[in-house]
């Protein structure tokens, strides 16, 4: 048995410990959130924060964040996540959508640790999150929209 927090809720997961935190979300608890894109954690779409930090959950183990608080976009709140859900909003940054939920996730946990980022920064935090619609100057914008956004 596996012990993880998921967006503030204890689950107890009876689970293959070395299946896939996204498996886990999406088939086991119906998180659909999270998005299946490449499978080896180097296009973003998986990602989740991990006691608030950004993690790709389809290479991540589920034993590997046992006892951990796993946030999920359905789980975001507070005035980072509203500031970067505004902005999007604001920017229309999404097209097809797949990739978002990690765009956001990553966006967030970048403003919850560095409220104005400069642009390396952005660039180094928002890496290896993939587009396939190029929406990459409307999600800068949206993230520097964010930042303007927090005290």
């Amino acid at each position: 048995m596996t012990r993880v927090i998921v967006n503030g809720t204890p689950r107890d997961l009876d689970v293959d410990p070395a299946m896939p935190l996204l498996w886990v979300l999406r088939d086991v608890l119906g998180i659909t959130g999270p998005k299946f894109g490449c499978g080896k954690g180097l296009c973003g779409a998986c990602t989740v924060h991990v006691d608030g930090a950004p993690l790709r959950a389809c290479v991540t183990p589920v034993a590997s964040v046992a006892g951990t608080a796993v946030t999920t976009i359905e789980g975001l709140a507070g005035p980072v996540a509203d500031a970067v859900f505004a902005a999007w909003e604001a920017a229309d940054v999404v097209q097809c959508g797949w990739c978002q939920p990690g765009q956001v996730m990553s966006a967030c946990a970048l403003l919850a640790r560095t409220p104005h980022p400069d642009d390396a920064t952005v660039d180094a935090a928002m890496a290896g999150n993939l587009c396939r619609c190029g929406t990459y100057q409307r999600i800068r914008a949206a993230i520097t929209d964010a930042a303007r956004r927090l005290p």
